[in-house]
């Protein structure tokens, strides 16, 4: 049986941490308890998620006493343990200071020095504090529940060569049967074996289990916009199949990946009427903070947050109204009920039926609050969820453990969800040099 310490980050992250660690004793430090205290009455995820855990471990503490141990459900058993100070004084004279993360590691110290047959480890998803541990001789481990190589992303599409003649069907009859094994919705680059310029672009239809080419984007484009390139392609066929009901974006500054599924739910909502609306969120990074600070009513508050989102709105505005000869505005298009731009925060507890809602920088979501907003989905409904792991402003969360990536793997065998991975930067040539070289 082994003994594993909970770092605050842990509980903040995944409220229900306790029971992710089988038959095994779980130890929450005194002083996780005092600093989860101090998030409890914001109004962001952490601040739920801190309000969740003191009441399941106050549930639990009826059960039994905590200083002594209660049992869990799973075979295991949580425990709040107290530091004591002269522990804290024998650790290395720069880790005496009276703080919360030497207390944590004054109670690891302990723990190790007074049950050395079971092993000790401390699991916190702070770097510098597993370094630290380490330093003493600690066992430090990340929270890898929900976690995901990132260098092993489903990238949603693949590359394979072929017999011509299998290009040629898909070219000619508009679909070739599918020789191998794919992922529903996954994209299929054909290309033929002596000839490499003899290639077709498709998408697996796991229903007839056929490659079938994607779908033409017409002349005029969707509101304007041309795919630059085969991943932009790839995209916005996931993102004008109604059938596929949740769309993951992953990529880079400048791939695209907001500019095309706002496009696409314009051209879903204003032109072919599928949807009631086109709802473009993004979270108010953290969920809620700072707002209060800003200046004037809550639309002026919200403006710096979601900017980005009205300049890309009026970008296809402007390229769709050279066309149409005639003028609106985002504000125009959200009193015509078409378009309504929301923070995550309002979302939470609606339900969400027969709209085309976006979630951009996904990537600052935990897979719980991720879940949270998937599950508001009514009926008739479709999601996209755009991102880049690689900036991520939510310091419980990195590249591996956001909850885009989560979304990506769990989805990809799914027939109602589409995935790309996008890498080619189309903003300017300028910003693909500084996506790459800084």
């Amino acid at each position: 049986m082994k003994t594993f310490i909970l770092d605050t980050n842990v509980l903040l992250y995944d409220p229900h941490a306790l029971y992710r660690f089988e038959d095994n004793n779980i130890i929450i430090p005194i002083t996780v308890i005092e600093e989860i205290d101090r998030f409890k009455k914001d109004m962001n995820e952490t601040g739920r998620n801190a309000r969740h855990i003191s009441r399941l471990v106050d549930q639990l503490r009826k059960d039994g006493s905590l200083t002594k141990g209660i049992a869990l459900e799973n075979g295991g058993t949580v425990r709040v343990e107290i530091y004591e100070e002269k522990v804290l004084k024998r650790l290395p004279p720069e880790l005496r200071v009276d703080r919360g993360d030497n207390r944590i590691l004054a109670v690891a110290v302990d723990l190790l020095e007074r049950d050395g047959k079971n092993p000790v480890i401390l699991v916190t998803k702070d770097t510098n504090l597993r370094i630290k541990a380490d330093a003493l001789g600690l066992v430090a481990e990340d929270y890898e529940s929900d976690k995901v190589d990132i260098e092993e992303l489903y990238p949603g599409y693949v590359e394979m060569e072929v017999d011509p003649l299998i290009i040629d069907r898909v070219h000619g009859q508009g679909f070739a049967e599918a020789e191998g094994e794919f992922y529903p919705n996954q994209f299929v680059t054909l290309k033929d074996q002596l000839n490499p310029s003899h290639s077709a672009i498709c998408r697996f239809d796991a229903s007839q289990r056929r490659l079938v080419p994607l779908k033409k984007a017409g002349k005029e484009g969707v509101w304007s916009i041309h795919p630059r390139n085969r991943e932009q392609s790839f995209a916005l066929d996931a993102l004008l199949d109604d059938n596929v009901k949740l769309v993951t974006l992953v990529g880079k500054a400048g791939t695209g990946k907001t500019l095309l599924a706002i496009a696409a739910g314009l051209h879903k909502v204003a032109e072919e009427n599928v949807y009631n609306r086109l709802l473009v969120s993004r979270p108010v990074f953290p969920m809620g903070k700072d707002l209060g600070f800003l200046p004037g009513d809550i639309e002026e508050k919200l403006t710096p947050w979601m900017q980005p989102i009205f300049d890309n709105v009026e970008l296809l505005l402007s390229g769709h109204e050279a066309e149409k000869r005639h003028s609106k505005g985002y504000k125009e298009l959200m009193a015509m009920g078409i378009l309504d731009i929301e923070p995550l925060t309002y979302i939470r507890g609606r339900s969400i039926p027969n709209q085309y809602m976006i979630v951009d920088e996904a990537q600052n979501l935990t897979p719980h609050e991720i879940k949270t907003i998937i599950t508001r989905a009514g009926e008739g409904t479709k999601i996209v969820l755009t991102g880049d792991p690689y900036q991520i402003d939510n310091p419980y969360v990195d590249a591996s453990s956001n909850g885009l990536t989560y979304v990506v793997e769990r989805f990809k065998e799914q027939a109602i969800a589409g995935h790309i991975t996008m890498t080619k930067g189309e903003r300017s040539e300028l910003a693909e040099l500084a996506a790459n070289l800084l």
